[in-house]
């Protein structure tokens, strides 16, 4: 008896050091990051479309439509693709809301820099909005690309479809799109790729701007506006 008491007596020291050792060599877990598209108020984006309307021309009441989006960029997690076919999923980088949301604010406002749009109203909107043409974008890509599991640096790919609609019938006046496989971002910078899909997003704003700008009027649609 004396000795299983002495044995008990042993494993109550033991047991404490040994889960306070368990306590120091767990690692901390990393730190959940969130991120935000722009507000349009990025440097140098974008410039003025060439073909910019004279002063008497008129300038568009635009409504942005919700956006559709590709089902895979409906999780909160910023996206990587790697290689063709594999997407990469981090639980600690994400979006600080709906993409979608976020998406069409940035493109809203870009859209309000150009000469061309007096104002622009980004869904849902009031009852009482009217607008000259709806704009409603098709995203399919939007992410950072990289070659392999080796690749030290990606590139941002996002391919949005945007149809210009006349608002009273519903009618697709015309039709675009861009595919926009721009800047570089070091891997594992989050942060840089989130200004890289920021600054493409400028960059389909611009593509609609331009497009808008060889409308005569709002009930006249250019033959088409895919290369511009």
């Amino acid at each position: 008896m004396r000795i299983h008491a002495r044995i008990a007596c042993l494993l109550t020291l033991v047991v404490p050091v040994a889960l306070t050792g368990c306590f120091k060599l767990a690692r901390e877990s990393p730190t959940l990051q969130l991120y935000v598209l722009g507000d349009g108020s990025a440097s140098g984006l974008p410039t003025p479309p060439a073909g910019a309307p004279s002063a008497g021309r008129a300038a568009f009441r635009i409504g942005l439509s919700r956006v559709e989006m590709a089902s895979y960029l409906s999780v909160p997690a910023i996206m990587m693709r790697r290689g063709a076919n594999e997407l990469i999923v981090s639980q600690f980088h994400r979006w600080g809301g709906d993409l979608d949301q976020g998406v069409n604010r940035a493109v809203g406002a870009y859209l309000a820099k150009s000469p061309r749009i007096r104002s622009v109203d980004v869904a849902p909107w009031t009852a009482r909005a009217r607008h000259d043409l709806l704009v409603q974008l098709h995203v399919t890509r939007f992410e950072g690309v990289v070659a392999d599991s080796a690749a030290r640096e990606g590139r941002v790919h996002v391919m949005a479809g945007w149809d210009i609609i006349r608002p009273f019938d519903g009618t697709v006046m015309v039709r675009g799109s861009t595919d926009d496989r721009g800047g570089a971002f070091r891997v594992g910078d989050y942060a840089g790729l989130v200004t890289g899909l920021d600054a493409a997003l400028s960059r389909v704003a611009r593509d609609i701007s331009a497009c808008l700008a060889r409308f005569p009027n709002d009930s006249t649609p250019p033959a088409s506006c895919e290369t511009f």
